[in-house]
């Protein structure tokens, strides 16, 4: 009898070592498999940021454009002397070369997620600046008990109004009317909507 135990615990031990191996394996499968998804992502993001600068430079004739990808958030930095006609009025340029070098990407293969341009900083600039102003109108709006109505903007400027202010307990915002005039309402809470 005390043979079948010890058969029976060595079998037991064999197969116990056998699912470690096992899972050690299948850890190392995954590993592998995680670095070449990360080496897969930097190679896509360096090639769509060659793509950005080659544009940008022709864009811009005769300027130095630097660029820098960040595979942490998808956004490439664009920076160089005289780049207003790639960002272009109220950066539609810019929007622009983010959709074609998105649509290429998806084309191409590159990456499997949207990557955001940002040239000379103006987009981060542009969400302070409405930040700001919201956070401003905000409080307009709850010392004077009125609502505050906003001018039109795009959707993202939206969003970002929407979001800096959904953190406040005193106020509530809403979008009203159609695309291209559609705007944010400001409202003190308990005020009249």
């Amino acid at each position: 009898m005390t043979e079948d135990l010890t058969i029976s615990d060595a079998v037991d031990s064999f197969l116990r070592q056998q699912e470690e191996n096992q899972k050690i394996i299948n850890a190392d499968a995954k590993s592998d498999t995680e670095e070449k998804d990360r080496e897969d992502l930097i190679i896509g993001l360096n090639n769509i940021a060659r793509i950005i600068k080659k544009s940008v430079e022709m864009i811009c004739l005769g300027e130095e454009v630097k660029v820098n990808a960040n595979t942490e958030d998808f956004r490439i930095s664009v920076h160089g002397d005289d780049l207003g006609i790639a960002i272009g009025r109220d950066g539609k340029n810019m929007a622009a070369l983010e959709y074609l070098v998105n649509l290429i990407s998806k084309r191409k293969n590159f990456l499997d997620r949207k990557v955001t341009i940002d040239i000379k900083d103006y987009r981060k600039n542009k969400i302070e600046k409405i930040t700001r102003t919201a956070l401003k109108m905000a409080k307009k709006a709850i010392k004077e008990g009125r609502k505050i109505t906003l001018k039109p903007m795009c959707a993202y400027e939206r969003k970002v109004i929407h979001n800096a202010l959904s953190k406040f307990k005193d106020i509530k915002t809403r979008s009203k009317d159609e695309e291209p005039n559609r705007r944010i309402i400001i409202y003190p809470v308990g005020g009249t909507e």
